[in-house]
């Protein structure tokens, strides 16, 4: 088993017509998840998904596909996976090295590429979760195997306070997301958001890279990304939700990002995975805590830099399950009717219904608020489980310490959580 990206580089990097892996999924987990690459090394979208659709019921049930003949399957040896690795070895990583890391692949494909990679680019080994590092599709250690879930992290976190790691690192099973967290003196383990990790990225690639560029995310992301774009002179993009449209933001894309922990890092040689890559993220982004620890400090103050810069943006979500789908169609009725005037205290500016393709995007079923004060909201139902997502977004000014706007932004988003809540009625 190999992970993901390999699959979404080798399309391109074999000149092939397609790609498609099945992984151990986690939605849910009796389910195989199934993935399509076309020729440009990236997923397919419209109309396409839908020609192969009605090719395979055109031709119906086959319980046996014989090959042509000799020669119709070729197997690839190691010669693609040292490709990929010398690949994402090329991305903009500096010369700083010295880093102790932690790092878990959560009982996915990710820990032998990663580690390569990582020893390809002169860092010693990541430290493993022994329990977790061979790929196992029940999952045995942890309840979900999401590194965004509560718990999946706690084995790692804990081999960071035992070894006295810098840095810990986690890729979900099949390796093309990325977790990143910080341990900190008292033992525990400050995780960083998506976003927060998506701008660390952001900003390391725009200043390592040249000429006319695009970085890009979606519009449940960070307002932050924009900023950022802007302050270096880039063109930014945002798309719809979903790494497939990300890819597609513009010519001369070196950095893509969502916010559920995805990444696509580039360089003035472009994007080397055409998708989401946890182990080109997770090397880049332990390149820039080298670079920070050589200063004596740690992505946290990379942060608190960004936040002095640009304003603290601080992003959180509201989840809500349902049993009938019907509920969710019922709500964002509700919505479009009587949207709510006020949320967390701030008044509602602006009103976006997705489903009329804003800004150039294509229709989609969602809504975003703009609040006064630059807080945002996005109301979405899932596109993969019975849910209603809520992206949430504020923006606190840095006039003293960065600390207290930390703790201003978690009072509003809370207060926000709190009347979104109510209004949804979920």
């Amino acid at each position: 088993p190999l992970p993901t990206p390999l699959l979404a580089f080798a399309v391109r990097h074999l000149d092939a017509d397609a790609g498609v892996t099945v992984t151990a999924s986690h939605n849910p987990p009796r389910d195989n998840g199934y993935k399509v690459y076309w020729d440009d090394g990236s997923q397919i979208v419209p109309p396409v998904d839908r020609d192969i659709s009605a090719a395979i019921d055109a031709v119906g049930r086959v319980d046996e596909l014989p090959l042509q003949g000799p020669g119709t399957l070729t197997e690839l040896g190691e010669g693609i996976i040292d490709d990929y690795i010398e690949a994402v070895t090329s991305l903009p990583l500096g010369d700083a090295r010295d880093l102790r890391i932690a790092y878990t692949p959560l009982h996915g494909v990710g820990a032998a590429t990663l580690t390569g990679a990582f020893l390809a680019a002169g860092f010693e080994s990541p430290m493993a979760v022994e329990e977790q590092r061979a790929p196992d599709p029940d999952f045995p250690t942890v309840s979900f195997p999401n590194p965004e879930e509560p718990g999946a992290m706690d084995l790692v976190s804990a081999l960071a306070a035992k070894t006295g790691a810098d840095l810990v690192l986690a890729n979900d099973p099949d390796a093309d997301r990325c977790a990143v967290g910080v341990p900190l003196p008292d033992g525990t383990c400050r995780m960083l958001t998506g976003d927060e990790v998506g701008c660390l990225l952001a900003e390391h690639v725009i200043t390592h890279t040249t000429g006319d560029r695009m970085v890009a995310t979606t519009i449940v992301s960070s307002t932050l990304l924009s900023k950022i774009a802007q302050a270096h002179g880039v063109r930014y993009g945002e798309t719809l939700t979903g790494f497939k449209w990300i890819i597609k933001a513009g010519p001369g894309l070196v950095f893509g990002y969502e916010e559920a922990i995805g990444y696509s890092v580039g360089s003035d040689a472009g994007l080397p995975v055409r998708d989401k890559d946890g182990i080109g993220a997770a090397l880049t982004v332990a390149a820039i805590a080298a670079d920070a620890k050589r200063a004596g400090r740690t992505l946290l103050d990379v942060l608190d830099d960004q936040a002095r810069r640009y304003g603290l943006h601080a992003t959180s979500q509201l989840s809500f399950r349902v049993a009938d789908l019907s509920l969710i169609t019922d709500v964002m009725s509700r919505l479009r009717a009587n949207p709510p005037a006020v949320l967390g205290g701030r008044t509602m500016e602006q009103i976006d219904d997705l489903n009329k393709g804003e800004g150039g995007l294509p229709p989609t079923d969602g809504l975003r608020y703009r609040l006064s004060g630059n807080a945002r909201v996005v109301v979405r139902p899932s596109g993969t489980e019975p849910k209603l997502k809520c992206y949430l977004e504020v923006v606190v000014p840095v006039t003293d310490e960065v600390a207290d706007a930390r703790t201003r932004a978690a009072e509003d988003l809370n207060a926000l959580k709190a009347d979104l809540s109510t209004s949804l009625a979920l």
